[in-house]
């Protein structure tokens, strides 16, 4: 499906939606509040079916914090991204594990990395960091390390 194609579509299930057609794929850009309910739609479409959620990071921009979500349909093969504004004070988002299995462990690397909460997850805890590390979001700009002394 082209990106017109598919920008139509998105428009009809969510028609507040911002387009950047910029880069290889289709950007949209979707209000926190409003993303859960439109994933289960994406996934649920039968003319967009993204049913693959390959990639989901989080981007510290200082002000805030921006939510990548990275997905493919394999049934017709396009891929779209979808990006989420969080505010950087008091960052959460619903949690799509429940719509993309492959969330699971994403959206807890994301916690313990950047402090993203996502709501209604149901096993936000560490992944990688050992204990003692809850709360610290190494990936963080502000983020401090009293190793490297690196501030950004």
């Amino acid at each position: 499906m082209s990106k017109e194609l598919l920008k139509l579509r998105i428009t009809e299930l969510f028609p507040e939606a911002a387009f950047d057609e910029s880069g290889e794929w289709l950007n949209t850009e979707v209000p926190a509040e409003k993303w859960p309910a439109l994933a289960e739609q994406l996934k649920a479409d039968s003319h967009l079916a993204l049913d693959y959620l390959f990639c989901l990071t989080c981007i510290d921009w200082k002000t805030h914090f921006t939510m990548v979500y990275h997905l493919s349909s394999t049934k017709f093969r396009h891929n779209l991204v979808f990006k989420v504004k969080l505010n950087r004070e008091k960052p959460e988002v619903g949690t799509v594990c429940h719509i993309w299995r492959t969330a699971e462990f994403h959206e807890r690397e994301v916690y313990e990395m950047f402090g993203v909460n996502f709501l209604h997850h149901p096993d936000l805890r560490l992944l990688i960091l050992p204990d003692g590390w809850e709360g610290k979001n190494p990936l963080r700009k502000d983020f401090e390390d009293p190793v490297n002394m690196i501030r950004l």
